[in-house]
């Protein structure tokens, strides 16, 4: 039994015990002790602690020194935490690999930049009776911040927000998703190897109730960064008070093919972006709108890559797709396609559920007020829809509350530049598909997508504020 980490400490004697479950063969894979709410007090109050007393007087080299030994180990130890989120998230091991190989990049991104936190002179002269004064801007570190992690990539996202916040000098409270703990105890465990001080990162495993809402609303949290669904973002939001939040949400991304597009290279692309994870990931490709000349050709080609996917064991190197998280949220995905049949939809290719596993399910015929599109589906489900002018499919893509992320295929450069400046969106690639995401560009949405952003550079900016200094100066 594994449990929450808390100044160095393992907390695993908790009466209260959740099983962690393959999701493939339904195997037990771990048990969990779940963090009561005193464990949170604790885990708070030490942190904020440990900030004044140790990160606070900790030099930009040994926080880096401390990254780039974390991102060493994790490369030395690639395999066994790629197993592990196969077990515990039924990830295919080729993409779980791809995870771990991520996160380390993440960390070393962060290493690199925690020896680039820097300010500015302001020119007091500038203003008038400003002579003789000296003006400085700092930015410093905000305290303890909450990182609250989803189970979809439980080693990139949660290092997204953990391994910024210690390269910026903060401490943090890391609550994992609650059925991906396992490999977010490995991760604590392994700062803690290269070298990071107690309390610094606190690990509490516990449910979004007893965990999740009072750390949120307690006033020594000094920021909370949280990737995950649409509902819980607007209650964090609402309960957060005037500290910071960093809110990654939910998607419907479209991808957009005109004429000119190279049919095979796309088709190629949006077989992975879709059906990538059973399509649970937020910038998955979920509406596809192909101009009507090529539209029966992009399909054709699409449905047969599409079925030529191996479905099966995740832990299988051959194995494309795996099981959903589980099968409540299987479910749920095949209610939404029977939804949308019995409303005029047709299924192109796919379908079949078998407890937690999928099938990837192409659907045409489809009407935008259909959960499958006007909802964030995070299922191996993707609709196709022709357009015939780009005024058209652009008002089809920005009809969402949704805007995060989007692709744009065209070897028009005048084209491609003008719609990806019509596009509410927070991110467009060019020629490439929705589903792209490379760790050190800024990424986060527009609307109701979410607030802030992350890529390390940008998340440390929003994990520091700035301090300014004057000074008069003698004449």
């Amino acid at each position: 039994m594994i449990g929450s980490i808390i100044n160095g400490q393992e907390r695993n004697t908790s009466e209260n015990i959740m099983d962690v479950i393959n999701p493939y063969n339904k195997e037990k894979v771990e048990e969990i002790a779940l963090a009561s709410r005193d464990d949170l007090e604790d885990a708070i109050t030490n942190s904020f602690d440990t900030f004044h007393n140790t990160m606070k007087s900790m030099t930009a080299h040994e926080r880096s020194d401390i990254l780039r030994k974390t991102a060493d180990l994790m490369e030395e130890n690639t395999e066994e935490f790629a197993q592990t989120i196969v077990k515990e998230a039924g990830k295919p091991i080729t993409f779980s690999r791809s995870e771990v190989g991520r996160a380390v990049q993440v960390i070393r991104f962060a290493s690199e930049q925690a020896k680039h936190i820097s300010g500015e002179v302001v020119p007091m002269d500038a203003a008038i009776g400003g002579e003789g004064r000296l003006g400085l801007v700092k930015r410093i570190p905000l305290g303890v911040i909450g990182a609250i992690t989803p189970f979809n990539f439980p080693l990139n996202l949660s290092l997204h927000k953990i391994a910024p916040a210690i390269a910026a000098g903060n401490t943090v409270i890391f609550k994992p998703a609650e059925k991906t703990p396992i490999s977010a105890h490995m991760l604590t465990k392994l700062f803690t190897e290269a070298g990071l001080p107690d309390g610094v990162l606190n690990l509490v495993t516990g449910t979004g109730k007893e965990v999740g809402e009072p750390l949120v609303q307690h006033d020594k949290v000094h920021k909370i960064s949280f990737t995950g669904s649409l509902p819980v973002g607007r209650s964090i939001r609402k309960s957060a008070g005037l500290k910071k939040v960093t809110l990654e949400l939910g998607s419907n991304s479209p991808n957009l093919l005109f004429e000119d597009t190279d049919v095979e290279q796309a088709v190629k692309l949006l077989v992975k972006g879709a059906f990538a994870f059973s399509g649970q990931v937020c910038i998955s490709a979920q509406r596809i709108y192909v101009q009507k000349n090529i539209y029966d050709q992009f399909l054709k080609q699409y449905i047969k890559q599409t079925n030529d996917l191996k479905i099966g064991n995740p832990e299988d190197e051959d194995t494309d797709i795996g099981p959903m998280i589980s099968e409540e949220e299987a479910e749920r995905a095949k209610q939404w396609i029977d939804d949308a049949v019995e409303n005029g939809a047709t299924i192109a290719a796919g379908g079949e559920q078998n407890g937690t596993i999928l099938a990837p399910t192409i659907m045409t015929d489809v009407d935008k007020n259909m959960k499958i599109i006007a909802e964030e589906v995070f299922a191996p489900i993707v609709s196709v829809i022709p357009f015939e002018t780009e005024d058209q499919v652009i008002g089809f893509s920005n009809d969402s509350i949704y805007g995060l992320q989007a692709g744009v295929f065209t070897k028009d450069l005048d084209r491609a530049l003008r719609v990806a400046d019509s596009l509410e969106m927070g991110g467009v690639w060019i020629n490439e598909i929705s589903t792209y995401r490379q760790d050190n560009h800024p990424y986060g949405g527009v609307k109701q997508s979410g607030i802030g952003k992350e890529g390390v550079k940008y998340a440390v900016e929003d994990m520091t504020e700035l301090k300014f200094i004057g000074m008069k100066l003698k004449q």
